[in-house]
Formats: C-alpha cells, structure tokens, sequence
C-alpha cells in the first residue's frame, strides 16, 4: 500500500433501502475479500454489524472494509441512508475522493437522494451512479436514469446498458467497448464477453455516440478531434473518460443485481478505471499556527497529516478512533494533534474489515485507518506532524432538531449520564443540555429514531436505559395592569406574635425586563431591616408562581407604605406578609401566562410549500417571509415551543422527507386565554 495511485477512496450513498450495504457486500465477496455473500436481512451482512442495524435492517453507522482489485487498493465506506443517521454519511463523504450514488430501480430517485447529491456537489466528487435492484420486479433502468438527469445536474452518461430486467436481467453492454458482457449465473460475479445481443444495436450506437460526444467536450484536442473523425480510439476513449469523470464533469451510470451478486465485477473494473486515486484530487487547505494557509498534498513525501471524522466507543476497548490519512506516511506509536496541542501515543494502528480490525505498520494518503484508547482526540481533530503543524476546518454536525426529557429508566441516573456523555464522543449530532427552570435533562437528536438507537446502543454497551418524555415547556408568569394592594401577617398563639404589614404597588415592566424592587418608605414606618425581608418574600413566590406554578417576570414592585409591632415584628412576618400581598396583588392585575416563541425556517421543496405554511398556521404560527434558494422555498416563522416539539417527525411526514428545518429561541408571548385555562386546569390536577 506504498503507491498512492493504486489507492481508491471512495463512499456508497444513496436513498434508504437502495441495497448500499448489500451492494458492499457483494463488492467484497467478488474481489475474494470476504468468503460469503453477506445479506442484511439474516443478520449475515459484513457491513451492517451492529445489533440495532440487525434490528431495524438498517444502517445506523457507516461500515467500513477495503478490497483488492486489478492490484488496486479500494476502501468503501458505506453509509446510512436513513434521515435520522445521515451525519454518518455527511463525514464519510468529507473524507472520502469519490463517490457511488445508488439510485434503487424500482423506488427512483427519493427525497434522501437529494441530500446526498448537494454533499456530492458541495465537495465535486467524482461519481459513479449505480442502479441498484435490476432483478426485482417492476425496475425500470431507463425510467431511473431519467429521473436522475431531471433532478440533478450531476450529467449522468450510459457506460453499461442492462441487458433485460426483473429476473431476466442477465448482463449489460460495455457502451465504450461496444461488447456484451453476461453474467455468471452461479452468483460468483464474473462475466463472460459476448456479442451486443440483438435489436439492441441501435440503442447502443446512440448512446456509444452520446459518450464520446460527452468525454470529448471535456478535452479541446478530442473534441476537435471527434468533430473531424466522429471517433475517438479506444485508448482516447477511455484516458478521456477517466478525466472527465475524476473533474467531475459526467457521472458514469452502471447497472446491478447485487443480492445476486451481478453486474459486481463491473462495477468493480469501473471503480479502479475511472475514479480518481487521492493524489489525482486537489490538495486539502489547512492553516498553520501563524494563521496562513497551507496546502497538503496526497503524497508520501509530503509531512504526515490527516483529520478524525468518526469515534467509536466500546466498552472494553475503549474509544476507537477512525481518520483520513491526507498526507505524508504514518508509522511509529505517536502523532500530534494539533487542534488540541498536544501529543498522543497510540498502541496498533487498524484497517477496518466491518467489526473486525487488521493491523498495519503504517498508512498512506488515502487510506482509513483507526488506532484505540486514545485521551485527547475526539471527531473533527487534527492529526500531523509536530514540526510541520496544521490545522483542518472543523466537521460540521447536522443540528439537532428534537428534544426529551431523559431520565434512567431504573434510577441509576450516574451511570445513565456517564453512558450519554461517552456517547457524545461517538455522535456528534447528540446534544445534552440543562433546561435551569424545568430542571430537566434534555437530549437533543436528529429525530426520534435516532435518539431510539442511541438508547438501544447505551443499553448493549454501557447496561444502562434512559427514558424519554416530551420536555416541559418553560412557561412564565406576568401580569397586565397595575394595583396597589395591601400584605399583612398578624398571628398571636399566647407567648411572641408575628406582625408584619406592608403595602406595595405592583406594576408590569416591558417584556424581558424581568423584575425591579423600589423601596419608597418614608420615615419609619417599616424599619430598615425588615424591608429586604419584603423583597424576599417576593422574590420566593415569584419563583413558585402564582397561577400555574410557573416563574413570574417582568414586574415592578414599590414598596411604599405599612406598619410594625415593637415586640411581635421580625424578619420573618414581613417576608410572610410581602408574600401574602404579591399573591393578592397577582390576583387583581390580570395575570397572563408567557410562552417561549421559536423562529423556524424550512427548507422545503416548491410543491410542499402550502402544505408547510398551512401547517404552520393550524400551530399558532406567524410566518415572517419567505426566501428562495436554488433548490428549496425558505419559510421563515415565529411558533410556540408547544406546537412543535414533534415538528421533525410531523414535517418528515408531510413533505415525504424533503423537508428541513432549524429551530432557536426568539422571544416570550402571551398565550392565548383559553389555552391559559387549560394549562392552569392541568397544574391543578398535578398539583
């Protein structure tokens, strides 16, 4: 693995249930790299490993395995396709120099697909398309292929037609080398080469044409060439090919059955032949310590850097952590990372083959590679050589877009938090805040599925359950008008009395303003130390709430008259009486209740946008405006926490999954009377 050319780096995405992991599978078994053809849905798959992906049959996290094919060295990485895992691929595509997008013949292109072609267009990947499920009853090749040219303007170009479908799907036509290719019958993945069948002849010199046509364009001397000749060579052919696509200027489409392990073999020549080898991409931009620029490029003679993207934590091997090796050659027992500044000594260093680990003396550009129980070094890091130091940009996570209350499901709420926190290294997108009024533990996910397999994960590996409740929502307490009103404590039980009297005004203060305590005594009518007594008292029933048990703000107090006893006055019968006169004071100054109002923006394709806004509005939202960007309608909102904490779920199912939202905190509202009502009915019945 010295030569930086006979490496391939590259990410299979697509849609879910577009068979990536079978795909990878079956990828691995025909280059002899695995012994079996591994399924997903008998738990047998080399790629998806884990319990919950067993489970639910899906890819929870990106697997990782390489091959070796026409001498060449292939790492995959297959990532989820599921929405409420797609941070796992975002990171996989950061890292990785190429990708295969897998569009399912039957499902066509689906509302993931988009996703995974903006991170394919962000980083211009070279990319390969590869129809997926040509056996299966109902795929249609052409019909995929054109809905993939409507939607996207990724210039997908034929280079293998299918020759039939369903289970008669048997082969496909090399377009470039004009010849059939049929496949083994015995689920091996080889091929035999033979004549385009016949009545295909046509269809196949259209698009040998449109080829040539699309590989010469990207290249003055060829495309002067094929105007003058109408031909290019096989060799031109080909070289040409290879450059278009590593530009990313077409995307090559490819058709399989990978359940029945055909059409793999192709894939695989089309793998090594046209994508890219790391030292054929552009260098990666970093800074240095002074804050200039600075350029690696994928060569061994080029000091050692490369950047974490995915951490992994096990509960006897400890954090497992898995990077790109972008420059220089890695051997030896430590690195420097550089975004925390320190040196890190590491034990073996690993190729991943799906759960199990193989160790190597040393990584090149291009390669993943993982290395065990580091201290410091978490996602996103840094790693390089001490005496040329760099620095990446940061990964960026996806935002959490759903809340819960967490809590452990059998009280052993250290271990549980301890559990959370180990599972923050792994997953980035996990969120662990405080919400300080509701004293509640609120974790943040990506969506309700997700925060399900992390429960399902810290379970297995840590023996602990959390337990989800929707969060409460931070109401708070304020009143409308302003009173004067009178508080006053006198109790007399034989011995020492209690008196304290006291009268205040009681005034609303402008919406976050919180709260302001005035002392207008003249004279002595309250004595000095007992005053402050009266602000306590206040402040303690303000905290505990009045009408629904919720915080009061946004109020004036001017304590400005009361009396006093010699003998029974203390510090403790004035704050009882400042108490008594704030609660009746409430009482009378048309007390409202103030609901937390977030801004939402969603991203939402043009044919949903009514669908969207109509579903704002039914939850008391007040859309501020609408931006367009290339892709998507940008709805901008102002709608209470109330009616949206489910919003993830709900807007997946409104919009089919094409829509996206962001959500922060904006300000307070009044809630509406009846809705008042009804939260007071509830904190009386709780109470």
């Amino acid at each position: 693995m010295q030569d930086v050319q006979q490496i391939r780096n590259t990410v299979i995405l697509g849609h879910g249930n577009s068979g990536k992991t079978t795909l990878a599978d079956a990828l691995l078994f025909t280059a002899g790299a695995v012994n079996r053809l591994g399924k997903v849905d008998d738990g047998s798959s080399v790629m998806d490993f884990e319990p919950e992906e067993i489970k639910r049959q899906v890819s929870i996290s990106t697997g990782f395995n390489h091959l070796n094919w026409q001498k060449k060295e292939v790492f995959l990485s297959d990532t989820p396709g599921d929405d409420n895992f797609v941070n796992e691929t975002k990171f996989a595509v950061q890292v990785a120099d190429s990708a295969i997008l897998t569009v399912g013949a039957v499902l066509g292109v689906r509302s993931q697909t988009e996703r995974f072609v903006d991170f394919v267009e962000d980083r211009k990947l070279p990319c390969l398309i590869c129809i997926t499920k040509m056996d299966r009853e109902r795929a249609n090749f052409q019909k995929t292929v054109d809905e993939i040219k409507e939607n996207f303007d990724l210039n997908p170009v034929i280079l293998y037609l299918p020759i039939g479908a369903e289970d008669r799907f048997e082969g496909v036509v090399d377009i470039a080398g004009n010849t059939g290719l049929f496949f083994a019958a015995d689920g091996s993945g080889k091929v035999t080469k033979g004549d385009v069948p016949a009545g295909m002849e046509d269809e196949v010199a259209t698009l040998r044409e449109s080829l040539m046509e699309y590989v010469a364009e990207t290249d003055d001397d060829l495309i002067e060439k094929f105007l003058e000749e109408g031909e290019l060579s096989p060799d031109e052919l080909a070289s040409g090919l290879a450059v278009a696509v590593r530009e990313a200027k077409i995307a090559p489409v490819c058709a399989v059955a990978a359940l029945k392990n055909a059409g793999t073999s192709v894939l695989l020549d089309t793998i090594v032949d046209v994508l890219p080898s790391p030292d054929q991409r552009p260098a990666i931009v970093g800074t240095d310590p002074q804050g200039e620029l600075v350029e690696r490029r994928a060569s061994t003679d080029e000091p050692f850097s490369a950047q974490v993207f995915k951490t992994m934590a096990d509960p006897f091997a400890g954090r497992l952590t898995i990077f790109r090796v972008y420059s220089g050659t890695l051997s030896g027992d430590t690195f420097y990372n550089a975004s925390k500044e320190t040196s890190e000594r590491f034990g073996h260093l690993f190729i991943l083959e799906g759960k199990e680990q193989k160790q190597v003396k040393q990584a090149v550009p291009g390669m993943i590679v993982a290395v065990a129980k580091l201290k410091e070094t978490v996602t996103g890091d840094t790693l390089c050589d001490e005496s040329h130091p760099v620095v990446y940009d940061a990964l960026e996570p996806m935002a959490p877009v759903i809340s819960y209350a967490v809590s452990a499901k059998k009280g052993d709420e250290e271990k549980l938090f301890s559990s959370i926190t180990r599972m923050l290294d792994e997953d980035l997108t996990l969120q662990l805040t405080r919400e300080q009024q509701t004293h509640e533990i609120l974790i943040s996910g990506v969506g309700q599925v997700h925060l399900e397999a992390v429960g399902d994960k810290m379970k297995r590996k840590f023996g602990v359950e959390m337990e989800l409740r929707l969060p409460k929502v931070p109401y708070r307490e304020t009143i409308k008008d302003s009173v004067t009103v009178q508080g006053k404590h006198k109790k007399q039980s034989g011995g020492r009395g209690q008196y304290g009297d006291c009268t205040i005004e009681m005034s609303p203060l402008p919406r976050g303003e919180g709260f302001e305590f005035v002392d207008s005594i003249v004279g002595g009518v309250i004595p000095q130390q007992y005053r402050p007594a009266v602000e306590k008292g206040i402040i303690e029933a303000m905290e505990k709430g009045v009408i629904a048990g919720y915080p009061f703000v946004d109020v004036k107090i001017n304590l400005i008259d009361g009396s006093y006893h010699n003998v029974d006055s203390s510090e403790m019968a004035f704050k009882i009486a400042g108490s008594l006169a704030f609660k009746k004071g409430v009482e009378d100054a048309k007390p409202v209740l103030l609901e937390p109002i977030f801004e939402l923006e969603v991203m939402v394709d043009k044919e949903h946008v009514g669908d969207v806004m109509g579903d704002l509005n039914s939850r008391r939202g007040k859309v501020l405006g609408m931006d367009a960007t290339e892709k998507y309608e940008v709805v901008k909102a102002h709608v209470p926490q109330s009616e949206i904490l489910l919003y993830a779920p709900d807007l997946t199912s409104m919009t089919g999954g094409r829509g996206a939202f962001t959500v922060r905190f904006s300000h307070y509202e009044e809630v509406p009377s009846q809705l008042m009502e009804k939260i007071i009915v509830q904190h009386e019945s709780e109470g």
